[in-house]
């Protein structure tokens, strides 16, 4: 043996305890004879007086025989600490006894008790006890604790905790992603290190990126060149697959192959996952070949793993193909092969093919899960078919699977975005009911939704019974609360809960802190906003395009546009962009001061800054032109504009366009050639329509022209109401919007079949101009239905004149 080696040889330094007594068979008889009496009889204390010190001698031995039964260790140890405490405390093996079995049965509020108090009568505790309690903390996941005895090991003993407690400590840090506490721990055991502890180490560094250096502490501790096994070869092939870089995790693969390693089966996974990733399904296939070459078994959960990464690149889900290929390949799909199909039928559309996937998964009597009836619910919950997803629900139940939070969570949510509110909240209950507590995400998720639809009152009765039910509200909760409260105008209440979250030790971010601003520029309090902002940076938090945008709307709607700009301008300074938002509350600015040009300047701005405007932009344009009569043309340019940019406007663009025509004086509307709009204005007008009756229906026209058929049967729903009556231009023009999102049946269930004979005529003539406008397949299409409804009219007409309809 080299010297060099021999010198990093170096013997354990543990002090040897007083009080460890040598078993002999006489000892052996009186500890197992104590022992039963101790379980046995609960008058042992009176029995054992006269053997107090014979029982203090064999207590470390009484503890260590005792390792199932907790309750008896302490009341033994509680007995003795009683009658001979000093001695007791002395014989630092009783104690450590003791604190094991503690360890053994993770018995934590005691052994933090224990240990407290050894420590402060100086009772040395062994340094395997010690090592068996941070192995205990490590692998029960309390990180801070185990910290704490490790660093209380080497306080006491000058070195560091046995391997097997270090390495679980090491596997804990590595977890909880702390690669610089695992370093230091590293570095600090490197002398009593095992192959295990450098490979826990690597697999971290790995981990997170930084295969380099796991590979150049391989060599610092082995040599240049020099790798120990396939495990860490392993390792380190992952490490560069789950960072993309496959061509490097190629090269280890070879040199593993040369140096006369034989790949594993985990070998080919991450070398197959790593190939998956990029897409590269050639390559992964000549990998999979190559392992049933070496005989090597593959498993479902292997080829599962491969077919979902094709379909994540976009292959389409075939199902009796993908059951063909895992069984070509030697194995039986299992309910993750099913799971997988599922998901992905539910991504792509599929809903009935992934019914009929579940279908067969439950015949062949597999055992469905939630991962399996999750994606169906959120499936039919995005198409709206709540009924469907609730029955799903139910059904899981029948056939023995319970589901979980989160898949209650998913439906909860789907009803809440739809505005089922009442749905949501009595899923809610029946959660409960069936044993599945709600958590504060749920909770959460049901109070912003009936905030946002004027149900306060509700969601502070939620909150309170999620206080009742003992579930900690969480920063979202609180937000969501402050958020409410200004909503229903209580701001002083809004600003209670922000102060309690943060005596709570809530940690308050971004939203929090947007909440207030949002509260205090409905209040006109601006400068207390601006306070507000400034506050987060002194907390590091940075303000975001919401947290601009709010102040600089508060601003505006105070027709301070010289502060509102500034602001803006600060804001362009950072790197906060600013959001279409953000502009539209310029341009409204602009136009409530009459300055239209840089209303427009900032309207052209927010397209050149690749941002979309939104119906609100738009709106607020067509509102501030509909206003004068001579810029009516204006208005229109930008009602026309929106509906090129497939931007959907709602009642109010309705309104104020509408408004604009009905207050318009015989002065001239500076029309806009070209204008689809002005030209059926025209023409109705020229035909005796008054003004808002024609801007009416060349509203729909536009609409319709413009594939907007839905919007354009909801407005003209909303005129019936407002006592306007369906015209012959409406008709002839939704028809044409049926038939250009290929729905031409669709006017059968419209109201503009009430229209007579005359009406009728106006439509067939009406229906011409549309020439111009619509592909002639449209045109084709569209005429049809004209056509058989004047026949229908013709024919009843002619029934009722000779008797047959009364």
């Amino acid at each position: 043996m080299s010297k060099t080696l021999l010198s990093r040889i170096k013997p354990f330094t543990t002090p040897p305890l007083s009080h460890s007594p040598i078993i002999t068979p006489n000892l052996k008889k009186q500890v197992n004879d104590t022992v039963h009496l101790l379980k046995t009889n609960p008058n042992w204390p009176n029995l054992l007086l006269n053997d107090e010190q014979l029982l203090l001698d064999i207590s470390p031995l009484l503890f260590d025989r005792i390792h199932d039964d907790v309750e008896t260790g302490v009341k033994l140890f509680d007995w003795l600490s009683n009658r001979k405490k000093d001695e007791l405390f002395s014989n630092g093996h009783a104690c450590s006894s003791f604190l094991k079995l503690l360890a053994r049965r993770r018995v934590f509020d005691e052994i933090e008790d224990v240990l407290g108090h050894l420590r402060r009568e100086n009772v040395k505790v062994t340094h395997e006890a010690l090592s068996f309690v941070l192995y205990t903390y490590a692998e029960s996941g309390r990180l801070e604790k185990a910290l704490e005895v490790y660093h209380y090991v080497i306080e006491s003993y000058g070195y560091v905790p046995d391997v097997i407690a270090c390495n679980s400590l090491l596997i804990l840090l590595g977890k909880r992603k702390r690669l610089g506490d695992a370093r230091k721990v590293y570095e600090e055991m490197r002398e009593r290190a095992d192959n295990y502890s450098t490979c826990i180490l690597l697999k971290g560094m790995c981990g997170e990126g930084k295969v380099e250096e796991g590979r150049k502490m391989i060599e610092e501790r082995w040599g240049k060149g020099c790798v120990p096994n396939i495990v860490f070869y392993n390792t380190i092939i992952g490490g560069y697959c789950k960072m993309g870089e496959v061509e490097k995790a190629t090269l280890v693969f070879k040199e593993l192959k040369s140096k006369g390693f034989m790949p594993t089966l985990e070998t080919f996974g991450a070398m197959i996952n790593g190939f998956c990733k990029k897409g590269d399904f050639a390559a992964s296939d000549r990998l999979l070949k190559e392992v049933r070459e070496r005989g090597l078994v593959v498993s479902v959960w292997f080829l599962n793993n491969i077919m979902d990464a094709k379909f994540m690149h976009g292959a389409k889900v075939e199902v009796s193909e993908s059951m063909r290929w895992i069984v070509d390949n030697g194995c039986r799909p299992d309910i993750a092969t099913y799971n997988i199909l599922i998901n992905r039928l539910c991504k792509e559309g599929r809903m009935e093919d992934a019914v009929g996937v579940l279908e067969e998964a439950a015949k062949k009597g597999l055992v469905l899960n939630n991962i399996t009836y999750a994606p169906l619910i959120q499936g039919y919950c995005k198409i709206k078919e709540y009924e469907i997803a609730s029955k799903l629900l139910l059904q899981m139940a029948e056939r023995g699977c319970r589901p979980d939070i989160v898949t209650y969570g998913i439906l909860i949510h789907g009803l809440v975005a739809s505005g089922h509110m009442d749905d949501a909240v009595m899923m809610k209950a029946k959660m409960i009911d069936r044993g599945v507590s709600p958590d504060a995400a749920i909770y959460n998720m049901l109070m912003s939704g009936l905030c946002k639809r004027g149900g306060f009152s509700s969601a502070k009765l939620l909150f309170l019974e999620m206080l009742d039910r003992n579930i900690p509200p969480d920063a979202y909760v609180y937000a969501t609360l402050i958020d409410g409260f200004i909503r229903s105008g209580d701001f002083e209440e809004a600003k209670k809960v922000f102060s309690l979250s943060i005596e709570k030790g809530v940690k308050v971010d971004v939203v929090h802190h947007n909440a207030m601003i949002k509260g205090f520029c409905r209040s006109g309090m601006l400068n207390e906003a601006l306070i507000c902002m400034n506050r987060m940076a002194e907390e590091n938090l940075v303000p975001d395009e919401f947290t601009y945008s709010t102040i600089i709307d508060g601003y505006v709607k105070q027709q301070d546009m010289t502060t509102a700009l500034k602001i803006f301008r600060d804001m362009c300074k950072t790197k906060c962009k600013p959001n279409v938002v953000t502009y539209s509350s310029l341009v409204n600015g602009f136009c409530s001061q009459g300055d239209f040009e840089k209303a427009e300047e900032t309207f052209k701005e927010i397209q050149s800054c690749g941002l979309v405007p939104n119906v609100v932009t738009y709106t607020t344009l067509i509102r501030s032109f509909a206003k004068d009569g001579s810029t009516l043309g204006k208005a229109v340019y930008y009602w026309e504009l929106m509906l090129r940019n497939k931007c959907v406007p709602n009642e109010v663009t309705f309104n104020c366009l509408l408004e604009g025509f009905v207050k318009k004086t015989s002065g001239p509307m500076g029309s806009n050639e070209g204008s689809l709009f002005f030209e059926f204005f025209n023409k109705l007008k020229s035909d005796g329509w008054s003004d808002h009756a024609a801007a009416y229906s060349s509203v729909i026209v536009s609409l319709s022209v413009h594939g907007m058929v839905k919007t354009a049967c909801m407005f003209q729903d909303r005129m019936v109401k407002k006592g306007f009556s369906p015209d012959p231009v409406s008709f002839t023009a939704i028809i044409h919007g049926f038939c250009v999102v290929g729905n031409s049946k669709q006017w059968k269930n419209s109201v503009f079949c009430n229209l007579d004979e005359k009406g009728f005529e106006v439509a067939a003539r009406y229906s011409l101009v549309f020439e111009r406008y619509f592909p002639q397949a449209v045109i084709s299409e569209a005429s049809k239905p004209v056509l058989d409804a004047i026949d229908v009219l013709t024919i009843t007409i002619t029934w009722c004149s000779v008797g047959f309809v009364s």
